[in-house]
Order: C-alpha cells, then structure tokens, then sequence
C-alpha cells in the first residue's frame, strides 16, 4: 500500500485540515506483503474514527495497512475533530466537508472509483455513529455502511442519566438545538428510511457502555423490517476489539474480489 497524508485547505471548514489515505499497491517484490491492485480505478472505504482520536488513529493503532493491502481497497481517513461528523453550532461545518467536499477532493487528488457499488463507510464510536448517519442521509452513495461501537442513539446519550456525553461537546456541537428527530438522529433516520438503503454492518462489545445505543438502533431495524448484519460479542470500548472487528468487517464487504490481482 502507499500511504499518505495529505495536508489541503478546507473551503468548507475555512481552513487547513488533513486525511491519511491508502492506496493499493501490488507490491510483486515485497518481503512478506501481499498487495493487490484492480485494473480499473480501486474501490474505496472511507473509515471514520472517534471521539478522540484523529486521522491517523487507524493507522497506528490497527494493522489496517496490512488488512487491505491484499484487497486492492483505498482507505480515506478524515481529519474529524470532534464534531461528531455534524455541523457545529459553535464550530465547524464538519458535515459538510465530510458529505460534500471530502468525497469531491478525493476525486480530484486520487484515481478512486465513483461507483456506488465501490464506496463504503465505516467507523468506531464517534465515527461509527458519523458513518451510519452518512449512509442513512445519502443511502445512494454507499453499497455498505458499517459501524464499530457506534454512538447510535444520540438523542438518548445527550441527555443519559449514568453516561451522558460531555456536555461542553454537545454544546459546541449543537448548541440549544435537540437532536431528537432531525437528521442528526440516527434513530429517526432509520425510522424514516426508504427501501434503497447500503448493506448495514452493526458490531458492539457487550461490555461497551454504548451497547444499549446499539441494541436500541438494531431493535429500530428489525421493527422497521431493515436487514442488517449484526455482531453483539464480548468486547469492550478499545482498539482491542476495534482491530478485531475491523477484519470482520473487511471481510463482509460486498467487494468485487476478482478484479483485484
């Protein structure tokens, strides 16, 4: 894989921001790595990540690199802050450089694939929750959406009476505005979902204190008649699991292997 990190100027930020991407490399003469390229321009996984963390948190926490290399699959990994991928009362417009410019800067800076059968999104915690609520507002970019621990009912988390979220990040997020029932919800989203949705992957630990949040968006599913693959295994809210789960996931993903080589 090459991997970069790349340094661009947001219009829709106002300033500087950053992505570390993966690019396929097939890589015939390396030691130990088995690499794969398409013939045509690579599918392409935009993975989120949390609360925390930052564009390069993939990278050196997980063996991601090494996980795609032999898939022939390009990785986009934003610069998030800690927007919860929104646009910020008090801040930022994280959801407009991630909805509409990101995928627009990829374009013109790498040779991705823009088909929907070749775009994906996934994300831990923060950035699960960012990739469901992508997948769910802009169903016909994605084929698959999946989410790792995923703040998934943040309407309830807002306002949790043992594990709130921290009140000065909802604040600066999204001020005096509720986010029950608007598109920051990803519970309503699903509520009010059409049929053209992406393949939709939900894991959680069942020691992660966002597991009720999970259950809670699974429960809305299957009410709703949406199909969705679901992994509730033991696990709690660390990288431990995360890069675990990850290869779980890579693994579902509906990726047209044959063309890889």
């Amino acid at each position: 894989m090459a991997r970069i990190r790349c340094d661009f100027f947001s219009e829709a930020l106002g300033m500087g921001t950053s992505m570390t991407v993966l690019l396929p490399d097939r890589t015939p003469a390396g030691i130990g790595v088995a690499g794969a390229a398409a013939d045509g321009d690579p599918p392409v996984l935009y993975l989120l990540h949390g609360l925390t963390d930052d564009d390069t948190a993939w990278t050196r926490r997980t063996a991601i690199e090494r996980y795609v290399a032999p898939l022939g699959l390009a990785v986009v990994m934003p610069q998030g802050g800690r927007s919860f991928y929104s646009d910020e009362a008090h801040g930022n417009r994280y959801w407009t450089f991630l909805s509409e410019e990101l995928p627009e800067v990829c374009r013109t800076f790498f040779r991705l694939s823009q088909r929907r059968e070749d775009t994906f999104v996934a994300g831990l915690s923060m950035g699960g929750y960012g990739a469901m609520k992508w997948a769910l507002r802009d169903p016909g970019r994605f084929a698959a959406a999946a989410s790792l621990s995923g703040a998934l009912d943040m309407a309830r988390r807002r306002e949790h009476p043992t594990r709130p979220t921290n009140p000065d990040v909802m604040h600066t997020v999204w001020g005096d505005r509720a986010v029950s029932g608007t598109d920051d919800d990803t519970i309503a989203l699903l509520e009010r979902a059409g049929d053209d949705l992406p393949a939709l992957y939900v894991a959680c630990g069942t020691e992660d204190h966002l597991y009720e949040d999970n259950t809670r968006f699974v429960a809305t599913a299957r009410e709703r008649g949406v199909p969705l693959t679901v992994d509730f295994s033991p696990g709690d809210h660390d990288w431990a699991y995360w890069d675990a789960k990850i290869r779980d996931v890579l693994a579902w993903l509906p990726l047209r292997r044959g063309d890889a080589g």
